[in-house]
C-alpha cells in the first residue's frame, strides 16, 4: 500500500517492521550489487519477520498469497485495480503484536475453522479475478477480531459506519490498532464516517502499490 507521504505508522498493524527490514535488505542488495532476486529477498525478509505475510507484499506489491513450503516461501501476486482505495483509520494509540497475540485462543471450533477457510478462499478469488464487488460481506472474521476487539472497542462501529457510507467492507489491520475499509467510490466520505466514531484518530486514504519496492 502507498500513501502520499510514504510514512508507515508504528505499532498500528500496517507492516512497519516489514517495511524497515525490506528497505534495508533491498538497499544493501543494491549497494553491494549482490544481485539477489526478489524471491531471494522474500526468503531473507521472512527469516527476519518469521512469516511471509508482510514481507511478500512489501517486495512484490499487489495482493499476495504466500506460505512456507519445505522451508521456502511460495508466493503468488496479483495486480489490484487502481480504483480500489484503502480508507485507513489510524487511532492515537498503538498495539503491540505480542500483546494482541496473547488474546488469541489456543483452539478453534470446527465451524470457525471452516468459516475462516471459506472466507480466505473467497477473498483470494475476488482479488485474483478482479471481482471487487464479491468482497462485500466476506470480512466477518471469527479467528482474531472477536478476541482483539477489547483492544479496539469501537471496531465494529467503525466498520459499520464505513460500510453504511459505501465501503465494500472493513477489518482490523493485522493486530491493530488501524482499521481499514475498502472503497471504490467516495473514500473521503467513508473516512469521515469512520472518524466520527473515533474522533481521536487520523484518516489515510491509501492506494494500492502494484510495483513493490522501487528506487527513486
Amino acid at each position: 500500500m502507498d500513501s502520499d507521504s510514504g510514512n508507515v505508522p508504528i505499532a498500528r498493524g500496517l507492516g512497519y517492521s516489514a517495511t524497515v527490514r525490506v528497505g534495508i535488505l533491498a538497499g544493501l542488495n543494491e549497494l553491494s550489487r549482490a544481485g539477489l532476486t526478489r524471491e531471494q529477498l522474500i526468503n531473507l525478509a521472512t527469516q527476519l519477520e518469521h512469516h511471509p505475510d508482510n514481507s511478500s507484499p512489501s517486495i512484490l506489491g499487489g495482493f499476495t498469497v504466500s506460505g512456507l513450503i519445505n522451508g521456502e516461501v511460495r508466493c503468488l501476486a496479483f495486480r489490484v485495480a487502481s480504483k480500489l482505495k484503502l480508507v485507513t483509520l489510524v487511532p492515537d494509540f498503538p498495539i503491540g503484536t505480542e500483546r494482541a497475540r496473547k488474546l488469541m485462543p489456543a483452539f478453534y471450533s470446527k465451524a470457525d475453522a471452516v468459516h475462516a477457510l471459506n472466507r480466505a478462499a473467497l477473498i483470494t478469488a475476488a482479488f485474483a479475478g478482479g471481482r471487487l464487488e464479491a468482497l462485500k460481506g466476506v470480512f466477518d472474521d471469527r479467528i482474531h477480531q472477536p478476541y482483539r476487539q477489547s483492544l479496539v472497542p469501537a471496531l465494529p462501529e467503525v466498520i459499520a459506519a464505513g460500510e453504511k457510507a459505501g465501503a465494500l467492507g472493513g477489518f482490523l489491520s493485522g493486530s491493530g490498532s488501524a482499521i481499514i475499509c475498502l472503497a471504490v467510490n467516495k473514500p473521503e466520505r467513508i473516512g469521515q464516517a469512520m472518524q466520527r466514531v473515533m474522533p481521536h484518530s487520523e484518516v489515510m486514504v491509501l492506494r494500492v502499490d502494484n510495483r513493490g519496492y522501487t528506487f527513486a
